[in-house]
């Protein structure tokens, strides 16, 4: 990637695997939760990317019958408490975004509280992004449209020409779905094949590739410690 295309609308980002390596505390909660309830683990894989009560709603489980998103608050006093690892290039490029004047937003499958607790990890703050589509905005979540439809929405841009980045084939398709043609996969979570499978137009080992298309006059952008 070589210098920041001027027909970049937006960046809409993924949060959980893409800007944060947060599947380690996830992975241990869905396992403290599980064992909790008793329950055999599945192959947590199912969850990735996606709101939890959507899972629940519709995969098969011993879950069955029950309430998805009374289930969905149970799994969150399980996770550790240990500040998610921002993903190599994250702070830079939400801090060279803001720089370059390009809008951004994070639509994420996570809800507010989780958004804030990981951009401390980061060392910024929600002023540091234009907007946060979370799992409470839309009625559907990943892989359905209707959050990456409503960040373009609300930033009033168009999403031909905005750059998405999403660490899960939900995520991928959702982007796409919404109508952006350049989702960047990132390898954090799966592999490069299922990302590319899922339409995904390049895949990145994490987010530092992408800090050129944010540089500023042809300089790169701001790197702050």
């Amino acid at each position: 990637m070589t210098g920041r295309q001027p027909d970049v609308s937006a960046f809409l980002l993924d949060l959980d695997g893409t800007l944060v390596d947060s599947e380690p505390l996830h992975r241990a909660a869905y396992e403290a939760w599980f064992a909790h309830r008793g329950w055999e683990l599945p192959d947590l894989a199912i969850f990735t990317g996606r709101r939890a009560e959507d899972v629940f709603a519709v995969e098969p489980g011993p879950w069955s019958g029950l309430d998805p998103l009374e289930l969905a608050r149970e799994v969150i006093p399980f996770i550790p408490d240990d500040p998610p690892t921002p993903v190599p290039g994250a702070h830079d490029l939400l801090v060279g975004a803001r720089a370059a004047g390009v809008p951004l937003a994070i639509v994420t499958s996570a809800g507010p509280p989780w958004v804030e607790r990981s951009l401390e990890a980061m060392s910024l703050t929600l002023e540091s992004v234009d907007l946060v589509v979370t799992a409470r905005d839309v009625a559907d979540g990943k892989p359905h449209p209707a959050g990456y439809a409503l960040a373009c929405e609300r930033l009033g841009v168009d999403p031909a020409a905005a750059v998405a980045a999403e660490d899960s084939p939900a995520g991928v398709r959702a982007a796409l779905g919404a109508g952006v043609r350049r989702v960047v996969g990132v390898a954090t979570t799966h592999p490069a094949d299922r990302l590319e499978a899922a339409g995904a137009v390049e895949v990145v080992e994490d987010l530092r590739p992408l800090l050129d298309l944010v540089s500023v006059d042809g300089e790169p952008s701001p790197r702050v410690p």
